[in-house]
C-alpha cells in the first residue's frame, strides 16, 4: 500500500481487508463503482411507472415518513425531488410519535383519503402494514413502500414494495432514506428517457445534492458503514460540508460546528439528536421544516427551538435513566437476561434512549415501558446482540398488541392486563429464542505511545472514516502517560476529564469520557499514577481546530 503507514495496514487487516483491490475500494470510495443501479431493486420499475403516472396525471401524492432521523430526512429528500421536477400537488405526513406511534396507520389513511390523496409513498415504514395497505386500496389509494426493515409476516400487496432485503439487490443494508433516494434517482432517469420537460430540465447529477440527507440518515440509523453505505456516507458528507440547506447552516452556526469540516460524529452527536428531539418532544414537523426551509429567519428560529427541545429531552431522559437503573438494580440480578421495568409517567418516545443507557450496565435485553397520550402502554427494548428483539417479540406475540423493530432494538404496545406479567412472558419467550454470546469486541486495535498522539496520526486514521457500525473507530492502546490532573464536569458532574502527561517528553493530552466516574475505570485516574489508556483519538472541538483529545474507554495500570 504505497504511502500508507504500518498502523493503517494493521487496522485494515483487523477489518479483514488485505487484498490490494479491497484496500483500494475501502480507502478510495468511487461513486460510479461503489453505488448500485436503482433498477436492481425488485419492484423499482413498477414504483417508477406508478409515480410517473401520478405526476403526469396531476394526482395528489402523500409522502408518509417515519418520525425519526431516517424517515424525516427521507421525507425532506422526496419533498426536494418533487419540487425540483416542478410538482406541487403533494403533502408530507409524519405520524405523531406519542399520539399515533410508529407505523403506517389506517387513521392516517382516512385523513389522506379525505384530502384527495390517490398515491402514498411510505419512507422507512410500511413493510409490515399489510392490513393498512389493503385498507388504502379499498379507499382507492395506491401505496409505494420504500422500507428497509427486516421482512416478517405477510408482504403487503402494494403498488410497489421496495426493500433492499428483497430479491437480488447487491447490498441489503441501506437505510430508509437511501431507498427513497434510489426511487428518486430511478424516476429522474426514466422521466428523462420519456423526454418529460420537467425532468429533462434537471441537470445531470443533480440527485447527488440529495446525498447530504442520505448521509444524515445512514449515520443516524446506525446501519453498517460498509459496502454501498460507506460510499453513500463518504460522498454524502462531502455534500453536507457544502450543503446550501439553510437549516443545516443555522444548526452548525448555533452549535459552533464548522460546516466545511463536518464528520460523522457531528451527525451522530449533534445533528441527529436535534432532529430526533422534534418528534420525541411532540413536534416532528419542526425537523422537516429545518431540512426544507428556504427562509434564513425561519431556519434560525427552528434551530434554536430544536436546541431548546433537545436540552429539555436530555433532562427528562436523565431522570428516567436514574429511576430505571434504581428499579433494575432492586428487582433483577446481574445474571438475568431479560429485564422489564416501567412507569405510567414515563414518555414512550424517550424510552429507547433510556434503555440504551440501562443496557450499558448489563447483558441481554432491557425493556422499558410508559404510557402515551392516548393511555396506551408502550415500550422500547434494546439488546446487546445475544437475543434478537424481533424473535423475542414474535415468541411473545399473544401478549403484545403491536410490535416491530430490528435484532438489536424494537418497540411494542401491551394491554394493561398483560403489563404486570410482561417480564415473565418475555423471559419464557427468550427460552425459545436462539441465544448467542454477545459479540466480542477487541479491547484495542493497535498500540502507540503517548507522544505519538499527533494531528498527523489523526489525519492518517481519518482515512478509514466514516466510522460507525461495521467500521468502528480504532481503539488505541496508549502507553507512557501518567495522570497529571483529573476533574469531573457537567451539570451533575456526570462526566470526567483527565490530563495525561509523558514525563520524558512533556507531551500532554486531554482525555475525557461522558457519563462515567473515576471508579468506572480499571485503574481510577489518581494524580501521579502511571496508566495505559484505551481510547479513540479525536479532534478536540473545545480547544481549537488542531487540538486533540482522547475519548477514553478504560484506564489500566501501567
Amino acid at each position: 500500500m504505497p504511502g500508507n503507514t504500518d498502523i493503517i495496514r494493521t487496522l485494515l487487516e483487523k477489518r479483514g481487508i488485505t487484498k490490494v483491490d479491497d484496500v483500494e475500494i475501502f480507502l478510495n470510495p468511487d461513486y460510479e463503482r461503489d453505488t448500485h443501479d436503482p433498477l436492481a431493486f425488485l419492484g423499482m420499475e413498477r414504483a417508477v411507472s406508478r409515480l410517473l403516472a401520478a405526476i403526469q396525471g396531476g394526482e395528489r401524492i402523500a409522502i408518509y415518513a417515519d418520525f425519526d432521523c431516517d424517515g424525516i430526512p427521507g421525507a425532506a429528500l422526496f419533498h426536494d425531488f418533487l419540487k425540483k421536477v416542478g410538482y406541487e400537488n403533494f403533502i408530507v405526513y409524519i405520524p405523531h410519535r406519542d399520539r399515533e406511534g410508529y407505523g403506517f396507520h389506517k387513521g392516517a389513511v382516512e385523513k389522506l383519503a379525505a384530502d384527495g390523496v390517490s398515491l402514498i409513498i411510505t419512507i422507512d415504514v410500511g413493510g409490515g402494514a399489510a392490513d393498512t395497505v389493503r385498507f388504502a386500496k379499498e379507499k382507492g389509494i395506491d401505496v409505494i413502500i420504500a422500507d428497509h426493515h427486516e421482512i416478517t409476516g405477510v408482504i403487503p400487496d402494494a403498488a410497489a414494495f421496495l426493500n433492499p432485503k428483497l430479491g437480488v439487490y447487491p447490498f441489503p443494508d441501506l437505510c430508509g432514506t437511501a431507498v427513497a433516494w434510489k426511487l428518486a434517482c430511478a424516476t429522474l432517469t426514466e422521466g428523462r428517457k420519456r423526454n418529460l420537460l420537467a425532468f429533462a430540465s434537471v441537470a445531470e447529477g443533480w440527485e447527488k445534492w440529495l446525498l447530504d440527507l442520505v448521509a444524515i440518515a445512514t449515520v443516524a440509523d446506525m446501519v453498517p458503514l460498509v459496502g454501498e453505505n460507506r460510499a453513500l456516507a463518504h460522498f454524502g458528507l462531502k455534500v453536507l460540508r457544502k450543503s446550501p440547506r439553510l437549516g443545516i447552516r443555522a444548526l452548525c452556526t448555533l452549535l459552533h460546528i464548522r460546516q466545511n469540516e463536518l464528520t460523522e460524529d457531528d451527525i451522530g452527536f449533534s445533528i441527529a439528536p436535534r432532529i430526533n428531539a422534534a418528534s420525541r418532544m411532540d413536534e416532528p414537523e419542526l425537523a422537516l421544516r429545518l431540512l426544507t426551509t428556504q427562509s434564513p429567519d425561519e431556519a434560525e428560529r427552528i434551530a434554536q427551538k430544536l436546541e431548546r427541545l433537545n436540552t429539555s429531552r436530555k433532562g427528562v431522559v436523565g431522570a428516567v435513566v436514574r429511576e430505571a437503573k434504581r428499579k433494575v438494580r432492586a428487582r433483577f440480578t446481574k445474571e438475568e437476561r431479560i429485564v422489564v421495568v416501567g412507569n405510567t409517567e414515563w414518555k414512550p418516545a424517550l424510552l429507547g434512549l433510556a434503555a440504551n443507557s440501562v443496557l450499558g450496565e448489563r447483558t441481554g435485553v432491557v425493556c422499558l415501558w410508559g404510557r402515551d397520550a392516548n393511555g396506551t402502554i408502550k415500550g422500547s427494548c434494546r439488546s446487546d446482540g445475544s437475543i434478537s428483539v424481533t424473535e423475542l417479540f414474535a415468541n411473545a406475540h399473544d401478549a403484545l398488541l403491536e410490535y416491530g423493530g430490528h435484532k438489536a432494538s424494537g418497540g411494542f404496545s401491551v394491554s394493561a392486563e398483560h403489563i404486570h406479567t410482561l417480564h415473565e412472558t418475555l423471559a419464557r419467550a427468550a427460552s425459545g429464542v436462539r441465544q448467542n454470546a454477545p459479540e466480542e469486541k477487541a479491547a484495542w486495535d493497535t498500540a502507540i505511545s503517548l507522544p505519538n498522539c499527533s494531528w498527523n496520526l489523526l489525519q492518517e486514521l481519518s482515512r478509514l472514516a466514516p466510522f460507525g457500525m461495521g467500521n468502528p473507530k480504532p481503539i488505541l492502546r496508549i502507553s507512557g502517560g501518567s495522570v497529571s490532573a483529573m476533574r469531573r464536569f457537567g451539570k451533575a458532574k456526570e462526566h470526567i476529564e483527565v490530563s495525561l502527561e509523558c514525563k520524558t517528553s512533556g507531551h500532554t493530552v486531554r482525555c475525557f469520557q461522558f457519563f462515567t466516574s473515576p471508579e468506572s475505570f480499571s485503574a481510577p485516574p489518581t494524580p501521579g499514577r502511571s496508566v495505559v489508556a484505551l481510547a479513540t483519538l479525536e479532534r478536540d472541538s473545545y480547544r481549537g481546530a488542531n487540538a486533540l483529545a482522547l475519548r477514553v474507554t478504560d484506564l489500566l495500570l501501567a
